[in-house]
């Protein structure tokens, strides 16, 4: 059979002889095989590869692919055995949680450390010292500093489901290393997020494939996660009434039968990116979804606590946490800068985004050469206290997908540090007047920013230094948690203090709330962080439920409101808000406290950053589409970039299919 398939791929059984023959007779060569995008070599005797740093690396560059050595299940030690030796060569300071767990299936061997670099030792000295002594592959992941039951089911899900991982590894290798045709096309089909804010989704197409870069669902008021016309079980989002239609992307507008999906990109873990991924493999989808670690990790959140909400709120949800258990394990996660295949003419490269953790701009390298493209999704081109700034260095650029969510001509946010002051000087002045200051906050991104603002201001000697509790509900515990376990997304000064235990999230100012929000408002003066950061739902809604009617309290928007939201209609001044009771009946809020937006926290770019990040992309692409923002703002960054920028630049509707090649 092996014969066989070497014979109909020729292409295939070159890589492998020339892996052979790259490698000493020492390592005793036993075979090659593709495992997802990577080629894995298994050797009776790894020793011979470590006597050699540089060999594997000649090898990766010689056949352009991500290798992955294994020993030989001959070689294997005895689990047991196995342990003994492990635990004899990690430092007790490592402090590894138990159990260590070891994969037959893939020869592996998984250690979950709180110190990580004391696992794998200088050098990785430590870890090429556990596969020679044993022969077990080892892996390492960090313990999250503050207890993440989203990381702990995801490593477990991954775990159980190896047996699964090996044989859908296997296919996906083989779907992508076909013998290459030329790729005589290229098309590019909006199918969502083209003049609007949510539900994003580009169809990137050549006659032998069909990649999704993102899928995602409108956040919507009212969408209770209706079926999106399930009757046709093709996932495209028609359903009945206006906002239904707006709130899931056209995927059959340009895919006849979800089997046609070669692959899905997604660049973040937020749900108008990630939200409608689940649906697909409800009805059938098999393949691939690519993003970076931390975005799965955060994507199981979000999508988890999406279907909670809809069910609580007595709706049904597109899918259920079956659906998004299936997708975790059809996964494969790529760090920042892994050059990878997805088809056997598209390779994908991940770059910084600098928008929420693990969030990441796309580069695509189609048909050897033919077309490059570059797809910011959401992304940040300027300071904030988590990030570095989207990256700009790319190997080859023709197209450029730019988001546009702040690209109008009169969006240009504040100095951060004056944004950062007026935040505290209305926290301080509703406490001094002794309100409660609201915050609602998307729990990943935005929240753990306001953390680090906060920790900074009331731990300092500042007029801001206010001995009032900073109470933290909803997901943003969870989320903040997920950061402390990815410190290596984060910027250097955050991560050496998350390093050495001196981590800003679990700073002594902050208080977490379980299940005792009655009690918070009957409190004294107090700063709440809470979920929901538009306000469509969350536990920001319940805090405004509590708050709204003194006049001492106040509200203070520090995010993105879409045009259709409750936080975007208290902002353009709504003084009463019909809220459901216990009981679901509609009750009229009157808005007393005070409504205050401060700009400049946001995830996003403004206009003046988003003509930055292009005027300093190297190379400057071509052709610019602009997306992810209302219509105004993609046409009017659209025409500024194309003047600036001698570029031909357009903003695409819903829909539009554009020739790219």
């Amino acid at each position: 059979m092996k014969e066989k398939e070497e014979e109909s791929n020729p292409r295939q059984a070159e890589i492998f002889e020339k892996i052979k023959e790259m490698l000493p007779s020492e390592a005793g060569f036993v075979k090659a095989e593709f495992e997802g995008p990577d080629i894995v070599i298994v050797l009776k005797n790894v020793r011979e590869i470590f006597a050699n740093e540089a060999l594997v690396k000649n090898i990766a560059a010689s056949v352009k692919k991500k290798l992955i050595i294994r020993s030989d299940p001959s070689s294997l030690m005895p689990p047991e055995k196995a342990l003994e030796i492990i635990k004899g060569i990690v430092p007790k300071e490592a402090t590894v949680k138990e159990p260590i767990k070891f994969v037959p299936e893939f020869g592996d061997v998984y250690i979950e450390a709180l110190k990580p670099g004391l696992v794998i030792g200088k050098g990785g000295q430590l870890l090429k010292g556990i596969m020679s002594e044993t022969g077990w592959s080892p892996h390492v992941l960090r313990t999250p500093t503050m207890n993440s039951d989203t990381l702990t089911g995801v490593r477990q899900l991954m775990f159980n489901e190896m047996e699964f991982r090996k044989k859908f590894l296997a296919q996906v290798g083989k779907d992508i290393n076909r013998p290459i045709i030329n790729t005589e096309w290229l098309k590019a089909t909006a199918m969502g997020g083209y003049r609007e804010v949510g539900r994003s989704s580009l169809l990137l197409e050549t006659p032998n494939s069909k990649v999704i870069i993102d899928c995602g669902i409108s956040p919507e008021p009212g969408i209770k996660g209706v079926e999106a016309n399930s009757s046709s079980n093709n996932g495209n989002g028609n359903g009945n009434g206006s906002q239904v239609n707006k709130a899931f992307p056209y995927i059959d507008s340009a895919i006849r039968s979800i089997e046609e999906i070669s692959a899905i990109v997604i660049t973040h873990a937020h749900m108008d990116h990630i939200g409608f991924v689940p649906y697909l493999f409800k009805y059938g989808y098999n393949g691939p979804v690519y993003c970076t670690p931390p975005t799965r990790d955060l994507a199981a959140l979000l999508l988890t606590d999406y279907v909670k909400l809809v069910q609580r709120s007595g709706g049904t949800p597109l899918y259920d946490e079956k659906d998004i258990r299936k997708m975790l394990t059809h996964t494969i996660t790529r760090d920042y800068g892994e050059v990878t295949n997805i088809t056997d003419e598209i390779k994908l490269t991940y770059h910084n985004a600098g928008h929420i953790l693990g969030s990441a701009t796309v580069h695509m390298h189609v048909g050897n050469g033919l077309y490059n493209i570059v797809h910011t999704g959401d992304m940040k081109y300027g300071y904030t206290r988590l990030f570095d700034s989207a990256s700009t260095k790319y190997p080859r650029v023709d197209a450029l997908f730019i988001e546009s969510t702040y690209g109008g001509q009169h969006d240009i946010t504040p100095n951060r540090y004056d944004s950062e002051t007026a935040l505290m000087d209305v926290i301080k002045r509703t406490i001094d007047g002794g309100g409660k200051a609201l915050i609602p906050v998307f729990s990943v991104g935005r929240a753990q920013e306001i953390q680090l603002v906060l920790e900074n201001y009331m731990m300092s000697d500042s007029k801001y230094k206010m001995d009032v509790p900073v109470f933290l509900d909803g997901m943003v515990l969870e989320a903040s948690a997920i950061h402390t376990a990815y410190p290596e997304y984060l910027k250097e000064s955050l991560r050496n203090r998350i390093l050495s235990n001196r981590s800003p999230f679990e700073s002594e100012i902050f208080e977490i709330i379980k299940g005792e929000r009655e009690s918070i408002s009957e409190k004294g003066p107090a700063i709440i962080i809470a979920s929901g950061g538009m306000m469509n739902g969350g536990t920001s809604l319940d805090y405004f439920r509590m708050l709204a009617e003194d006049p001492k309290n106040s509200l203070t928007f520090v995010g993105y409101n879409s045009q259709s939201s409750l936080g975007r209609r208290i902002q353009n001044g709504l003084k009463e808000v019909p809220l459901p009771d216990e009981d679901g009946r509609l009750m009229p809020i009157q808005v007393n406290m005070s409504i205050n937006t401060v700009d400049g926290f946001s995830g996003h770019s403004d206009r003046r950053q988003l003509m930055q990040f292009v005027e300093n992309m190297r190379p400057r692409p071509k052709t610019i589409f602009t997306m992810h923002g209302e219509e105004s703002k993609c046409e009017d960054l659209a025409r500024a970039l194309g003047k600036e920028m001698h570029a031909k630049a357009s903003a695409p509707m819903n829909l539009d299919s554009i020739r790219l090649k």
